[in-house]
């Protein structure tokens, strides 16, 4: 709020500063994101002011009482200036808390002649399955980019099985025509004797189901990524 005020009347938090308030799980930058209308106001220390003529009243709204751009408009300004990566999971995170608005998207996108940023959201709502790559942490995030980088990408990321009889798990990554389950292991969590026994409980169930199921650690995902995609080509083979 005091990033906004300080930059003037009409002005709103945006870009990755608004992605944090509609909670799109993108991280924190350094500097607050505000935009103003019209010719870039003053530089302020901890502030990155970007300038657009195009931002207008139907362009913000608020959340917890701070002025922030739209959702539709957030995520035109992190196609600007993010990666298609980052677009693809702003997206996955609206789809999650029922707060997509495609409508809204393709009005923005309407009005967004020259924005860079048009470009890349309109490949990535027209391609990309919203929802199906709703990653929880760094290391599924680096596990996601072995399989693209390798050409193996999943067809879905933690996705519900459920058991006969009740119950189910959840399953890290998953290769349906291949009926593969890949587990990545963080370091803490999966260390513990109760988790080691629930883990393998669950792959024996998962696999009475004609399920494969893989696991690889949080060293293996983070420093052998060539052995993991090697590891995982032949899998599929």
């Amino acid at each position: 709020m005091a990033a906004v005020l300080a930059c003037g009347r009409d002005a709103a938090a945006s870009h990755w500063s608004s992605g944090a308030l509609w909670e799109l799980g993108l991280g924190v930058r350094r500097l607050i994101d505000v935009t103003t209308p019209g010719s870039r106001g003053r530089t302020l220390p901890g502030i990155r002011v970007h300038s657009a003529a195009t931002l207008t009243a139907a362009d913000v709204t608020l959340i917890d009482n701070i002025p922030c751009t739209t959702l539709a408009r957030t995520l035109l300004d992190i196609a600007e200036a993010g990666t298609r990566r980052e677009v693809e999971r702003a997206l996955d995170r609206a789809e999650q808390q029922q707060i997509l608005d495609m409508r809204a998207i393709d009005a923005v996108l309407a009005r967004a002649t020259g924005r860079h940023g048009a470009k890349l959201l309109r490949a990535v709502v027209a391609e990309h399955h919203v929802g199906s790559t709703l990653t929880r942490n760094t290391l599924e995030e680096s596990f996601l980019a072995i399989c693209r980088a390798a050409e193996l990408p999943p067809d879905a990321v933690n996705v519900w099985i459920s058991f006969p009889g009740g119950g189910g798990a959840e399953a890290d990554f998953l290769y349906r025509e291949r009926r593969l389950i890949v587990e990545v292991d963080g370091r803490d969590v999966h260390t513990t004797r109760r988790a080691f026994h629930s883990d393998r409980r669950r792959d024996q169930r998962l696999m009475l189901l004609g399920w494969r199921v893989v696991r690889f650690t949080w060293r293996q995902v983070m420093h052998e990524p060539v052995y993991v995609a090697a590891t995982l080509r032949g899998l599929l083979a």
